[in-house]
């Protein structure tokens, strides 16, 4: 008698939290976005205030340092949330790709399948490193002084 047949049973717990990390990085994405977009209204609103005389070249100056300064920071916070996004991306796709189904077929006689073969990796073969050929060199010949 053959044994019950048994299917995949996706770990919900764990696709779940990939999905909430995903979410909540995306939602600081956006955080850090509107902030970058606060910080250059801010900017703006000062360079208009320069502009009418309001402020002096200095305090704009200095306003200039602050705002190029915070600019770089939110840059660099939102390119490393954007390669997070894109691993934990990844990380579902693999995950969810690994939930191939396994082929079952009913019969007369009752189910029929089997597990799927593991697709298996392209086997890499080494390089054999091509050794050059050197080329002696004949050593010149010298006349003889009499």
């Amino acid at each position: 008698m053959k044994s019950m047949a048994k299917t995949k049973k996706m770990n919900e717990s764990f696709f779940a939290q990939l999905l909430k990390d995903l979410n909540s990085t995306g939602e600081l994405i956006r955080a850090r976005q509107d902030e970058k977009q606060g910080l250059l209204d801010e900017f703006d609103s000062e360079s208009k205030r320069f502009f009418f005389g309001k402020i002096s070249e200095r305090a704009l100056a200095s306003s200039v340092r602050k705002t190029n300064k915070e600019l770089y920071r939110l840059d660099g916070e939102i390119r490393k949330n954007i390669t997070k996004s894109k691993g934990l991306a990844n990380r579902i796709a693999r995950f969810v790709s690994a939930q191939a189904p396994y082929s079952f077929k009913a019969t007369l006689s009752g189910i029929v399948g089997e597990k799927m073969k593991k697709s298996s990796r392209k086997k890499t073969t080494k390089k054999k490193v091509v050794k050059k050929k050197v080329q002696k060199k004949t050593a010149k010949k010298t006349k003889k002084k009499k």
